[in-house]
């Protein structure tokens, strides 16, 4: 029987230190992952100075672990993948260094992932899904809609314009009181609120095309929950900011479906993934998936564990690259901004995030 290959990856984008090892057909024999969000919960959000030192001080416990859980040694892995950008860039240099130690002490190659390319091909692991495919990538930092061709060739065609969806959850939910993460607190606060309470615009509502924008939105929470009469009914709240971001994910997705469609000569039905850390969020992944039946899409839903960030999907994309013989320079430097398709043209607007 033919050894298969198999890759350590580690994610440290953010605030998860993640360490996991998968196989060459999508097995994932270790996926461990270090939180930092009761820290950064006391600060309202993530404060990349504390998440580089909380990194540095995760890194080799949880590579550790990873390997006591696979039952591997250093010298069983084929290769060593790490996010390479984009995020916040001290946690980033983590694991690039670590990554790149492991790689030079094991003698086997280094894979520099894009983390939003880790999103974008975790179907491929989760559902063995072919090529091409529809992505709404939804997360903290990222909100865009990318057509994923093949591998290394990806065409995006909306991104964020000022803030992304996940940072509209996080600050309406500090505006209201909720905590963080912001996300799952205003999914919970919205299940005993009515989403037609509070009128809250739905971002850019008339443009036709698939860039999004939530800064305005954030604002319009802010300016209501300052003239409302106290006590504040923050269920209602929570239920309309919910309600708004679902409708402009839709609207947009709805746009991009359609470019989608129109771009491709395969009778195969079409498939529209749904990726990121807001993909867990109930109500979105309903009004989604009632869109995609509705066009003609087979919706994909990553389990909610390769949803928010995690190391088994910068694993495989390592393995993606490992099988075709890839690897990357060990002068690789970290990036800050890594966007996915480099040929897409500058969004309307400034403070575009990549």
């Amino acid at each position: 029987m033919t050894k298969q290959s198999i890759i350590l990856g580690i994610e440290s984008s953010c605030d998860e230190t993640a360490c996991a090892i998968v196989t060459e057909n999508g097995d994932v024999l270790a996926n461990v992952i270090s939180s930092q969000a009761s820290i950064h919960a006391l600060n309202g959000g993530v404060v990349p100075e504390i998440a580089a030192r909380e990194h540095l001080s995760a890194i080799r416990p949880v590579i550790a672990e990873a390997l006591s859980q696979s039952g591997l040694s250093f010298a069983a892995i084929d290769g060593v993948a790490a996010t390479g950008g984009p995020g916040l860039i001290g946690g980033v240099l983590v694991g690039t260094v670590t990554a790149k130690a492991i790689a030079c002490a094991s003698g086997c190659p280094y894979y520099a992932v894009n983390h939003l390319e880790g999103h974008a091909l975790t179907p491929r692991f989760t559902h063995k899904l072919e090529f091409p495919y529809l992505l709404l990538l939804v997360s903290g930092g990222h909100t865009q809609l990318l057509s994923i061709n093949s591998l290394g060739n990806y065409e995006r065609y909306g991104t964020t314009l000022d803030d992304a969806a996940g940072e509209a959850f996080d600050k309406g939910a500090k505006i209201l009181g909720l905590g963080y993460p912001g996300g799952p607190a205003i999914e919970n606060a919205a299940k005993a609120g009515n989403p037609s309470a509070i009128k809250l615009p739905i971002p850019r509502q008339r443009y036709r095309d698939c860039h999004f924008s939530f800064s305005g939105l954030k604002t319009a929470l802010a300016n209501a929950a300052s003239a409302h009469s106290k006590p504040l009914p923050v269920n209602d709240f929570a239920a309309s900011l919910q309600s708004s971001i679902s409708a402009s994910l839709t609207m947009r997705s709805a746009i991009a479906m359609h470019q989608f469609k129109s771009s491709q000569t395969s009778n195969k039905k079409p498939a529209f993934v749904v990726a990121g850390g807001v993909a867990a969020n109930s109500l979105i992944r309903a009004e989604l998936k009632y869109l995609a039946n509705s066009n003609g899409f087979e919706m994909v839903l990553p389990p909610l564990e390769y949803c928010t960030d995690n190391a088994a999907m910068i694993a495989w994309v390592g393995m993606e690259y490992h099988q075709i013989g890839q690897n990357t320079a060990l002068d690789f430097a970290p990036k800050p901004r890594w966007p996915l398709d480099k040929n897409a043209m500058p969004p309307p607007g400034r403070g575009v995030r990549q």
